[in-house]
């Protein structure tokens, strides 16, 4: 609210206040013109002889009551223009740190998150933080203002009871209103946990969209999220409900205190101590009281609901980073790019351990692989070497220096990654390609594109790298994704190329045609191949085997064969007849549909 690098948001701040100071006195006029226009009417209007007779004429009066409440608005409405950009700009700064935090949150926080909740959190909060900052300086203020500035009109004009009236009846208005909010609290949180998940049951069936279809489940997704909105139609009907008996509530606080003003003022009339303006004025005052009085508890209510809206945002922020920059982090200097772990141990949880003393090297421009069974530890390796994690025991270091010791921002330079799942951004061909590096020109985009072996399809599109992709790139099929992802790491052009099960969800033919690529780009740099299929890591100067989180073999291709009875030979062999097997299959389709296969008739059951 005070930003020190912004003074242009710090004028608009005292000028508002200004604006706001001048708008409460104005209003105080307001009363006045209808008392003075009253006393005129009924000819009781004492004036000091120096004003002249057509000042005090009725209508020059009510011309008067009129141009104090336009006067009055034009200040407040000032007033909130000129906080408008101050109260945006504290949102705004608060969205972005919450923004940047997630993304410094650990890769251990975000696959437990659900992403439908954590957007509504965000959202629910951005919108909490901007009501506290209006409500707070432009509402509170100026109800304080105006409630002491009646006080001493009411104290100096009317007399001590008058006062002690005024502030009991604010005092109860403020209580009552205090009280049953907070009541109300608890009604609205649960309404926000139910909102969070039915938004969040939403977002994971849309996404998981394909999956409900193959599996028929439309009616058992829309009645998990049914079950979710019936119990936010719950919660929210009591919020309303709860509301209706705080409100009739602050209407009878005021309705008596209303009640006692006007007869202490009626009785004064009757006395001769006071004209009917004074009834009228009194009167006017306390209506126009009731203004702020409304808003004490609606501000009340606001700020209370805004931090309960933001009260998950704040737990958010709270959440330290797993993986943070050691104060004395230096950049990655890569001169070679030589890979080592040493004696490396690790575990998600301490009491399932992952990888148990592993030890290897990938000297400077070679590939090395990782192969191995399902669980073993592969994806693992690469996870450390990202630093996603820290290791619990041992070291990872790149030309000698510790992943630990570096910044996070120079050692994710330095690595290109072309991942199992590639995920798109649902945006065009072109942007997702430029997201290796976004200062890139057109040209190296569609080089990239070459290179990766995708430019003859992006061409042949209608709108060509303009083409939308969809979300995480679902418009694609999965080794077109593939080539995106390539094209991506060759724009990057990393020293250091991991290679994590890159070709393992696609068909035989296509994994050849997408190795062919592989092998363009990682030539020449320090390779990191993490494989299911064996037949993609023939090639690698080395072939590590893990079983268990420990390495049990290792050497190059022909040697781990040569090993009797050997676990690489035993996953070679299998996968070498499943491979033979998909190849007569596909065969024999082929064969099929051009009509080579005679079908024989059937045979009868007998």
């Amino acid at each position: 609210m005070w930003p020190d690098n912004r003074p242009d948001l710090k004028r608009r701040v005292v000028w508002a206040l200004v604006c706001l100071l001048l708008a409460k006195l104005v209003l105080m006029l307001v009363p006045y013109g209808f008392k003075w226009a009253t006393d005129a009417l009924n000819g009781e209007l004492d004036a000091a002889a120096w004003i002249p007779a057509v000042l005090i004429a009725p209508i020059m009066l009510v011309v008067a009551y009129n141009v104090f409440r336009i006067v009055n608005v034009a200040f407040n409405q000032l007033r909130d223009a000129l906080f408008a950009r101050v109260g945006q700009h504290a949102v705004r700064q608060l969205a972005y740190k919450t923004f940047v935090h997630v993304h410094d949150l650990s890769l251990r926080f975000h696959l437990e998150r659900r992403t439908g909740g954590l957007s509504r959190i965000i959202e629910r909060g951005t919108k909490g933080i901007e009501a506290i900052v209006r409500f707070t300086i432009l509402n509170t203020a100026p109800t304080i203002i105006e409630f002491g500035l009646i006080a001493i009109i009411f104290g100096f004009a009317y007399g001590p009871e008058y006062v002690i009236v005024t502030g009991a009846t604010v005092a109860a208005y403020a209580i009552f209103t205090v009280r049953a909010s907070d009541w109300r609290i608890q009604i609205r949180r649960d309404m926000n946990e139910s909102d969070t998940d039915a938004n969040t049951k939403a977002i994971d069936s849309l996404l998981n969209f394909e999956t409900v279809k193959y599996f028929g489940n439309e009616r058992m997704e829309a009645a998990r999220f049914d079950g979710s909105m019936a119990r936010y139609e719950h919660s929210a009907t009591r919020v309303w409900t709860s509301l209706g008996w705080l409100n009739f509530g602050q209407g009878v606080i005021f309705g008596i205190g209303l009640l006692i003003m006007m007869a202490l003022s009626a009785r004064a009339v009757q006395a001769g101590e006071q004209t009917i303006g004074d009834f009228v004025f009194i009167n006017a005052m306390l209506m126009q009281l009731a203004v702020p009085l409304n808003f004490i508890g609606f501000i009340y209510r606001e700020i209370r609901q805004g931090l309960t809206d933001i009260e998950q945002m704040f737990d958010l922020l709270d959440v330290p980073a797993e993986i943070a920059d050691r104060p004395d982090a230096r950049p990655l200097d890569v001169a070679d790019g030589t890979i080592r772990f040493d004696d490396v141990r690790f575990a998600y949880d301490p009491e399932r351990p992952i990888l148990k003393g592993i030890s290897f090297e990938v000297p400077a421009g070679k590939s090395v692989a990782i192969v191995g069974p399902s669980g073993a530890g592969k994806s693992t390796i690469s996870r450390l070497l990202f630093r996603f994690y820290d290791v619990q025991d041992g070291a990872v270091t790149i030309d000698g220096q510790d992943v630990r010791d570096v910044t996070q921002t120079s050692l994710r330079a330095a690595i290109g990654m072309v991942p199992q799942d590639t995920v798109l951004f649902n945006d065009t061909i072109a942007y997702n390609i430029r997201y290796g590096r976004p200062d890139a020109s057109d040209e190296d985009v569609h080089q990239a594109a070459e290179m990766a072996q995708i430019a003859d399809f992006i061409d042949g599109l209608p709108q060509g790298y303009e083409t939308m992709v969809g979300e995480r790139g679902l418009k694609l099929s999965g080794g077109e994704k593939q080539r995106v992802a390539i094209a991506r790491t060759i724009l990057k052009a990393p020293p250091i190329l991991i290679l994590d099960e890159a070709t393992s969800a696609l068909d035989t033919a296509t994994e050849q045609e997408i190795q062919a690529s592989l092998d363009l780009v990682s030539r020449g740099r320090t390779t990191l191949v993490i494989a299911h299929r064996l037949s993609t890591v023939i090639g690698a100067d080395e072939i590590i085997v893990l079983r268990d989180g420990q390495i049990a073999e290792r050497g190059k291709h022909a040697d781990l064969l040569a090993i009797p009875d050997g676990l690489y030979a035993q996953m070679w062999t299998r996968q070498s007849e499943a491979i033979e097997a998909e190849t007569r299959w596909r065969k024999a389709r082929e064969e099929d549909e051009m009509g080579i296969i005679v079908r024989r008739p059937p045979v009868s059951p007998t």
